[in-house]
């Protein structure tokens, strides 16, 4: 019995020996609710990895976004393979990077850090996340005027994304103006003058907008409300968000209500995922089966 019993546990520990070993996690406000560790650990799990993801609350340790510089040196003294950042770290984590990938460079927004032969390599999988769903659910949406509620730096990869997805003029608004004017010149800097700018009269560019486009923190759990006046919805509009947690925003409710065509922000939250899967473990993740374990959660 003895002798079987150390059979299995010297297989066991070979098993595990062999196995690659991930630990990611997430660093950012009101983060409780994500579904992004069970996704990264079950596609961990069906491949064969040793994969553990822990979400690093600022709200649950009580700290702020100064603690950011130590939360990101805590992490890769610990061993981190990386982290995912989102709201309110995605521009601040910057400085605190020694690279930043080409996309994360032009776009000027991080939300995944890998920790690479000591050094903090900056890469924004948000662009790509929202194009995916972007071209999933709104393919053929009508895409002259886009009105964006929000410049920060998810607002600065879904901008990109817009117009890179053909958007003719995309107009930001934004509650603090400089933030709004430097993604404005930014974007007309990669993709020509005109194709993007500061919105000043709301109800006006909503009036002749044919989509519009929340990239704001108004709507998730911990901040419940609407980025702008249900009133200026109209049925001919359609409405994408990019907060997955409530999946169903108020902003959605009304628009569907309305009968506007809706995207929630479920598919950027799984390609977004995909791709940083990818970075950390440095193998291909199966993208519908992340998809389909999501909505099981």
């Amino acid at each position: 019995m003895d002798r079987a019993v150390a059979q299995k546990q010297e297989t066991y520990s070979m098993t595990h020996a062999e196995k690659t070993s991930v630990l990611a996690g997430l660093i950012g406000s009101g983060i409780q609710a994500s579904r992004t560790p069970a996704m990264h650990e079950h596609e961990g799990d069906a491949q064969n990895l040793r994969y553990l993801y822990r979400l690093i609350d600022i709200d649950a340790l009580q700290l702020d976004i100064s603690a950011l510089p130590r939360l990101i040196e805590s992490a890769q003294n610990c061993g981190f393979t990386g982290l995912n950042i989102t709201f309110p770290c995605k521009q601040a984590v910057i400085p605190l990077l020694d690279e930043l990938s080409a996309e994360a460079r032009g776009i000027g927004a991080v939300n995944t850090v890998v920790f690479k032969d000591g050094k903090r390599i900056g890469h924004n999988t948000d662009c790509l996340g929202f194009a995916e769903g972007f071209q999933r659910g709104l393919d053929k949406a009508p895409r002259q005027q886009v009105v964006q509620m929000g410049a920060g730096g998810a607002g600065a990869a879904v901008a990109h994304a817009l117009l890179s997805a053909g958007v003719e003029c995309l107009t930001v608004f934004e509650v603090e103006p400089q933030r709004a004017q430097g993604l404005v010149d930014n974007l007309n800097a990669h993709f020509g003058a005109g194709r993007a700018q500061v919105g000043v009269d709301l109800p006006a560019a909503m009036a002749k907008a044919d989509g519009l486009v929340n990239t704001t923190p108004v709507g998730m759990t911990k901040l419940p409300g609407t980025p702008l006046p249900v009133e200026l919805l109209r049925p001919e509009l359609w409405v994408a968000e990019i907060i997955y947690f409530p999946l169903e925003t108020e902003l959605l409710k009304h628009a569907r209500a309305l009968g506007c065509r809706t995207l929630d922000g479920s598919t950027m939250a799984v390609f977004q995922a995909v791709k940083a899967f990818e970075l950390f473990s440095g193998q291909s993740a199966d993208a519908e089966r992340m998809m389909a374990h999501f909505h099981t959660l």
